[in-house]
């Protein structure tokens, strides 16, 4: 036996202690869903943000991405998967109160939309951190056009209680502070890395777009076309996360060092100050003209495109990066799942109790170093798997060799087989066991994962991606719209919009500089930071 499932078994072992067991119930996830608003007909809504859900800028749930049609809802950590599921349909049931006519897009990919179509870019007010939101999206419409930064995605944020830490710590030999928490869920990033293809393969569902998506751009891929104007990757899983969708030619060649905290801060401030000549051009704040936070290779941590992100809650105005520095990584952000199209919500419980194991697995598997041939591999599985993820007898590479990914993949869900039994003795249930077998079914079947059963459909029924999306968006509107309100009441939400719009209009009367000073004490390092509220 390798000293790889040595390790894997000692470790198994000590989660299923009692003890530590016990400390499993306690798990947190929450959910972040984008959606576009649309019109009856499928076309882009360019409505404003709608007054009554209150403001963008402040509001605990319901906020916008990049645009005021690009709409994001957000759930607090909880320990029950089923409870999350509850808020977010809560949260869509209100929103679709007070859209109107509007609909909710079902899928990633994005309703009708050309180069002409107009995309409003969100607005916040006009405070200077609401500037520096818009200004910031604007900078992500002239580098890389607006049609891919409305293309949606669900996000998973992923905790492990303090308790298991405490316990995890010790089993490792080391103090339990934030310095061994962060150096752990950086082992757990690493793996995930290397296993980042298996989230495209099971939970991608875009393997077909509109052709008016790409009808401005040369696209060498091979697609197959179906309905009237549908395109498709016949063994596709995620166009989202393919070069069509989430890529930066000038992120290309960024090395994000995830071996431990120190090198991933150090390498992503590097980043956000690095000059990139292809920006060099547009504006930022040159004669108050802000077309861009700055010109450098990425504006803020959050341009950064990563299918896993290290997380700490920031304070107001506290970069991503300071807040790791200071206080370590308290969740993972996991940004690789599309919009689950079978789901009125975007994601359902299922999903959510499988990520929960193969985070564990993550975690559970031996650290190994994050290089250059680690990155390189993992970058080609990953890519291989979002264009022809469900191709027979498709071959991947783990450590230089050649393996299929059907093979590696029932190899995996053995063992989350394991991980599932633990946690379900944990929580008294069976939720964990059902949730990988139902994934297991897919590595022996690539048409029951949500790409297979998509495609399925529109193949089957000779339809537009778009027409199949329309449907299940009036389908779903009138499915929960039916529904009772399970976990937040609708006068909470109408009490927290107003809320929402009282904190924005505080930070407004608050604001006492202005934007280019703003920007510039922003974008200083932390002890100058220092300096400057000791001296205000």
């Amino acid at each position: 036996m390798s000293k790889l499932f040595k390790q894997f078994d000692r470790r198994l072992s000590f989660i299923n202690q009692n003890k530590v067991m016990a400390t499993l119930v306690n798990i947190r996830r929450g959910v972040e869903r984008e959606t576009l608003r649309v019109n009856s007909n499928g076309s882009l809504a360019s409505t404003p943000h709608p007054a009554k859900l209150g403001s963008a800028l402040t509001h605990e749930w319901i906020t916008t991405d990049f645009s005021e049609s690009l709409l994001e809802f957000i759930t607090p950590p909880e320990i029950q998967a089923a409870v999350t599921i509850e808020q977010l349909i809560d949260i869509h049931k209100y929103t679709y109160e007070n859209i109107g006519e509007e609909y909710l897009w079902p899928m990633s990919m994005p309703c009708f939309i050309d180069k002409d179509t107009n995309i409003p870019i969100a607005r916040y007010g006009s405070s200077n951190i609401a500037k520096m939101k818009e200004v910031y999206r604007t900078g992500l419409h002239n580098r890389y056009g607006s049609m891919m930064q409305v293309i949606s995605g669900v996000h998973f944020n992923f905790s492990l209680p303090d308790e298991f830490w405490a316990h995890w710590c010790d089993f490792q030999e080391q103090e339990n502070n934030k310095d061994c928490i962060s150096k752990q869920y950086f082992a757990l990033v690493r793996q995930f890395k290397r296993l980042a293809w298996v989230i495209p393969y099971l939970f991608g569902a875009s393997p077909a777009l509109c052709s008016s998506f790409i009808s401005h751009r040369e696209v060498a891929h091979p697609f197959e076309k179906v309905g009237k104007g549908t395109l498709y990757m016949p063994h596709g899983t995620s166009l989202r996360m393919s070069d069509l969708g989430y890529t930066s030619a000038a992120q290309s060649n960024l090395r994000i060092c995830y071996n431990d905290l120190s090198t991933y801060v150090e390498t992503l401030r590097r980043a956000i100050n690095k000059p990139a000549q292809q920006y060099a051009n547009i504006p930022a704040g040159e004669n108050g003209n802000w077309q861009q936070l700055n010109k450098n290779v990425l504006q803020i941590e959050n341009e950064l495109y990563s299918p896993i992100r290290p997380k700490q809650v920031a304070k107001t105005l506290e970069k991503p990066t300071d807040a790791l520095e200071d206080r370590g990584v308290r969740y993972l952000e996991i940004r690789s799942l599309d919009v689950n199209p079978f789901s009125p919500v975007g994601i359902d419980a299922s999903q959510m109790d499988f990520l929960d194991v193969f985070l564990i697995y993550c975690l559970m598997l031996e650290p190994i170093e994050y290089d250059d041939a680690l990155h390189e591999e993992s970058q080609s599985n990953f890519v291989s798997t979002v264009l022809r993820g469900r191709e027979p007898q498709l071959e991947l590479r783990d450590g230089g060799k050649n393996i299929r990914l059907d093979r590696w993949l029932s190899n995996i869900m053995k063992d989350l087989q394991s991980i599932a039994e633990v946690l379900d003795k944990a929580n008294q249930t069976d939720k964990y066991a059902h949730a990988v077998k139902n994934e297991s079914i897919k590595a022996d079947d690539a048409s029951q994962t949500l790409s297979g059963r998509w495609l399925d459909t529109l193949l089957d029924n000779q339809i537009d991606n778009s027409m199949l999306g329309m449907e299940l968006a009036k389908e779903y509107k009138t499915f929960v719209s039916n529904l009772e309100y399970r976990n937040i009441t609708k006068e909470a939400f109408t009490e927290q919009a107003s809320l929402s719009v009282n904190a924005q209009t505080q930070i407004e009367r608050e604001d006492d500089k202005d934007f280019a000073n703003f920007i510039r004490d922003y974008f200083a390092p932390v002890h100058e930071q220092k300096e400057l509220k000791a001296s205000s």
